[in-house]
C-alpha cells in the first residue's frame, strides 16, 4: 500500500524517533496523514507521549514492538505519533477528549479519532493482556474496529457531539478583552488561601498520590505571604511546610539537586524520575522567592538558597547545550538553550529501568564510602538517606533522602558522602536526554536563573540566563516575520508557531532578565513578543491559547479556537500573559495592556473560588495587580551606590515588583550589536525612566511608583527597604 512505512525516522523530535523501529507504521500528526485516512476509510489510532514517559516507554515494548499487533493496527488504522511537548496544542484538545470519554486521563494516551480529527473513543495505557478493570490493547482494537464497520453512523454522531460539547466549553472559558478590567478583590484571595489549607497534606502539598509539585500554587502563596492580611501567616505556613518537604525528600534528587516530575507517594518518598526543564525553572523560582521572603523557622532561607542554588547548577549542567545541540554549553558562551528532560528510565544491557542511575542499596553506597569514610559512617548515611535492604522501587534500590532536616553533625556528614556518591553515580549508565529546545520553557528557565543569579549574589546564573535568552532571540525568534517558533533541534528552528504560553513565558523571562541586568535589549525583546502575542492570539475581542496550526484539532473543539483558564504542569497560557501583561504596563504605562491583564483576571472568581489548586498563577498576578504592581525606577551614575539600590530592589518580596535602570548617559536602552534586539540602531526608551534623574548632587536615587504615580525619590537602601514595606502595607 503506498505511503504504508513508519515514517518517523526522519523526525527532530527525540520522542518520535524512539518509535521510529516500530512495526507500526507511524505517520506524524499533520493533513498527510488524516488524507491518508480518509483515502483508506479507516479511523485513526492517535498516540501521544513524551520521551521521558516511563509508561510510554512500557506500552512501546509490550504493543508498537510487537508484530502481531503492528499487522492489525497497519490494517485497520492510520497510526499517528504525537510528541506532546512539540505539540501542546493536540494535547490539551485530546486530552480534554480522552476525560470526558475515560473520565481519565495521562500518557501515553490513546484516542481515537475519524479522519476529520473528532475523538470517539479513548483511553490511557493498555495493557497487551487483560487485566481488571482494563481490556487488553488488542481487544481495545478489535472493538474499535467493529463499531466503525457495524455502528459507523452512531460512531460518528458521537463524536460529533462530543466536539460539540467541547465548543461549548470553549465558548464558556472564553475571555472577552474589550470590556471593563476586573477589579481584584483582596477577600478573594484570602478566601483562596483557606480554601487551599483545607486540602493540605500534612506531608506538604496538596491532596494525594500522585503527588506534583504545586510550582504556581507556591508562588501565590510566597507571594501573598509578603502583604499583610488575616491568612499571610496561613500562606506563609503552608508555603514553608511544602518547600520543606520537597526539598529534603526524593522528589528532589539529593546528590545534584534536580526535581523529578512527581511522587508516586503521599510523602514524596518514591519519585516519578523524569526530570523536566518546567518543573526544575518554576521550583528554582519559587525557592529564590522564598529566600527573598527571608524564610521561617520551619524552613530557612538558608536551606532554600542552598535548594535554589544546587537546582540552577543542576539545570546549566546537566540540561544546558552547546551551539549544535551536544552534550553541554559552551565553555565561553554559556548554555546555547536548554533541553527539554531527563528519561525516567536508564536503559541498563538493552533493558529500560525506571531510575535505576539514582537507586541505592547498602552493599552499593558500601561499595563507595567504605574505604573513605568508615564502615560506621557509611551506615550512618544509609540510615540517614533511608536506604535499606529491601528497595522502596525495585530490586536495585531505593533514592536517597533524608525526610527530614539535617541536624547536628548530619550535614557534615552528608557533604563529605555527597560527592562521592556523585561521583560514583556519574560512572553509571544515564538517562536520555530529550535535547529539543522549548520556547516557553526556556523563557521559565531565563526568568529563574536570571532572579536566582540576583538574589543568590551568582553572576554565572545571570549569565547562563542572558546565553539562553540570547539563543531564544536568535533561533527561535524571527523579528521581521513578528513569529516565534515553539521547538528547536540541534540550534534550528521547526515546527508550529510558539503558543500563547510560549509568548508569554518569553517575555517574562526577557523583562525578568532587564530588571536583573538593566540592558534594555531584553525590555526592547519583550515589548516586540508582547506585540506580536496580542496580534496572534487576540481575534475578535477574545483570546486563544493557539493560531489555528491545525483543522483537525479546530474541529475536534467544534470550530471554535480554544482558551484552556487553568494551570497544568506550568501556568495556563491566559495566566501567564496575564502577568507578563500586567508587568509590561508597569514598565510601560500602557493602561491597554493593564486593561486586558485585569480582563483575563476575570477568570479567576469561580475558578478560585472553586478549584485554587489549578489557578496558582492567576491568584499570583492577582497579587501583584492588589500590590500595584510597585514600579522602580533607577536613576544616576552607575557605582557602589546605585549597585546597592538596585541590589536591594531586586532582593525585595513585594509582588510583581518591576525594576528599571538607568544608563550612564541617562538612556534606557543600550547599544545592541548584531541581532539584538537594539543591534538595529534604534535606541528604545523604557517609559517609566522617563524624567527620572540623579539627585542634586549627581548621586543615585530610585524613584518608587504605582501606576507611573511617584513618590518623592530615595538616595539610600535602608529608607528604599523602609518605604517598600510602607507599600506593602498600603501606605
Amino acid at each position: 500500500m503506498p505511503g504504508a512505512a513508519n515514517a518517523l525516522g526522519t523526525e527532530p523530535s527525540a520522542y518520535l524517533r524512539q518509535h521510529a523501529h516500530n512495526p507500526v507504521h507511524w505517520r506524524p500528526f499533520g493533513d498527510e496523514a488524516f488524507a491518508f485516512a480518509a483515502a483508506r476509510d479507516v479511523p485513526v489510532f492517535l498516540s501521544i507521549g513524551y520521551a521521558a514517559c516511563h509508561w510510554c516507554h512500557v506500552m512501546a515494548h509490550e504493543s508498537f514492538e510487537d508484530q502481531d499487533t503492528a499487522d492489525y493496527l497497519n490494517a485497520h488504522f492510520v497510526a499517528i505519533k504525537v510528541d506532546r511537548e512539540e505539540r501542546p496544542d493536540v494535547d490539551a484538545v485530546y486530552m480534554a477528549a480522552t476525560q470526558a470519554i475515560s473520565g481519565q486521563g495521562g500518557w501515553p494516551m490513546s484516542v481515537f479519532l475519524t479522519p476529520e480529527g473528532l475523538a470517539f473513543h479513548a483511553g490511557t495505557y493498555f495493557p497487551p493482556r487483560p487485566m481488571p478493570g482494563s481490556p487488553s490493547f488488542r481487544q481495545v482494537l478489535e472493538a474499535v474496529r467493529e463499531a466503525w464497520l457495524e455502528r459507523r453512523d452512531a460512531v460518528e454522531q458521537n463524536a460529533r457531539g462530543l466536539a460539540a460539547h467541547m465548543g461549548e466549553a470553549q465558548l464558556a472559558a472564553a475571555v472577552a478583552l474589550d470590556g471593563p478590567p476586573a477589579v481584584v478583590d483582596p477577600g478573594l484571595l484570602s478566601e483562596a488561601v483557606r480554601m487551599l489549607a483545607r486540602s493540605e497534606d500534612p506531608d506538604g502539598g496538596f491532596g494525594g498520590a500522585p503527588k506534583f509539585p504545586p510550582s504556581a500554587v507556591l508562588e501565590f502563596l510566597v507571594r501573598h505571604a509578603a502583604m499583610p492580611s488575616d491568612t499571610a501567616e496561613a500562606a506563609s505556613g503552608m508555603a514553608a511546610r511544602t518547600l520543606a518537604a520537597m526539598a529534603r525528600s526524593a522528589l528532589r534528587d539529593q546528590l545534584d539537586g534536580g526535581f523529578a516530575r512527581y511522587s508516586v507517594t503521599d510523602d514524596w518518598s518514591v519519585p516519578h524520575f523524569e526530570k523536566m526543564l518546567y518543573d526544575n525553572a518554576q521550583l528554582l523560582r519559587v525557592y529564590t522567592h522564598w529566600v527573598r521572603l527571608g524564610g521561617t523557622e520551619v524552613f530557612s532561607a538558608g536551606e532554600a538558597a542552598q535548594v535554589a542554588s544546587r537546582c540552577a547548577d543542576w539545570m546549566v549542567a546537566s540540561l544546558g547545550l552547546g551551539a549544535a545541540g551536544d552534550a553541554g554549553p559552551d565553555e565561553v558562551g554559556g548554555p546555547q538553550g536548554l533541553a527539554s528532560s531527563l528519561d525516567a528510565d536508564t536503559v541498563v544491557d538493552g533493558v529500560h529501568h525506571e531510575g535505576a542511575a539514582y537507586l541505592w542499596n547498602p552493599s552499593s553506597l558500601g561499595e563507595v564510602l567504605d574505604d573513605v569514610l568508615g564502615l560506621g559512617d557509611t551506615g550512618a548515611v544509609a540510615r540517614l538517606m533511608n536506604i535499606r535492604d529491601a528497595g522502596t522501587v525495585s530490586e536495585l534500590g531505593s533514592p536517597l533522602h533524608p525526610g527530614r532536616r539535617l541536624d547536628g553533625q548530619e550535614p557534615g556528614l552528608w557533604e563529605r558522602a555527597r560527592p562521592l556518591l556523585l561521583a560514583a553515580r556519574a560512572r553509571r549508565p544515564q538517562p536520555a536526554r530529550d535535547d529539543k529546545v522549548v520556547a516557553g520553557w526556556n523563557g521559565l528557565a531565563v526568568a529563574a536563573l536570571a532572579e536566582a543569579g540576583a538574589v543568590l549574589d551568582g553572576p554565572g546564573l545571570v549569565a547562563a540566563a542572558a546565553s539562553v535568552a540570547g539563543y531564544l532571540e536568535r533561533v527561535h525568534w524571527n523579528a521581521e516575520a513578528k513569529l516565534l517558533t515553539r521547538v528547536s533541534h540541534g540550534g534550528a528552528a521547526r515546527g508550529i508557531g510558539g503558543l500563547l504560553e510560549d509568548y508569554a513565558f518569553c517575555a517574562e523571562g526577557f523583562l525578568a532578565l532587564y530588571s536583573v541586568t538593566g540592558e534594555a535589549r531584553w525590555y526592547a525583546l519583550a515589548e516586540d513578543v508582547i506585540g506580536a502575542a496580542c496580534s496572534r492570539f487576540v481575534a475578535e475581542g477574545r483570546l486563544t491559547d493557539s493560531a489555528g496550526e491545525s483543522a483537525q484539532v479546530f474541529n475536534a473543539q467544534g470550530q471554535h479556537s480554544g482558551l484552556d483558564p487553568f494551570d497544568g504542569a506550568t501556568p495556563g497560557g491566559a495566566a501567564a500573559f496575564a502577568g507578563v501583561l500586567l508587568s509590561y504596563a508597569a514598565y510601560s504605562g500602557s493602561n491597554e495592556h493593564r486593561i486586558m491583564a485585569g480582563n483575563i483576571l476575570g477568570l479567576l472568581p469561580p475558578i478560585a473560588a472553586r478549584a485554587p489548586r489549578v489557578a496558582g498563577w492567576l491568584l499570583a498576578t492577582a497579587q501583584a495587580a492588589l500590590a500595584g504592581p510597585v514600579e522602580a525606577a533607577v536613576a544616576g551614575p552607575d557605582g557602589p551606590s546605585r549597585r546597592g539600590l538596585h541590589r536591594a530592589l531586586l532582593q525585595s518580596a513585594s509582588p510583581g515588583l518591576v525594576v528599571a535602570v538607568q544608563n550612564d548617559d541617562g538612556g534606557a536602552a543600550d547599544s545592541g550589536g548584531a541581532g539584538s534586539a537594539a543591534g538595529t540602531g534604534a535606541r528604545r526608551r523604557v517609559p517609566l525612566l522617563a524624567n527620572r534623574s540623579a539627585a542634586a548632587d549627581g548621586s543615585p536615587q530610585v524613584y518608587l511608583c504605582r501606576a507611573m504615580v511617584c513618590d518623592r525619590p530615595l538616595g539610600t537602601v535602608p529608607e528604599l527597604r523602609e518605604r517598600l514595606a510602607a507599600m506593602a502595607a498600603g501606605n
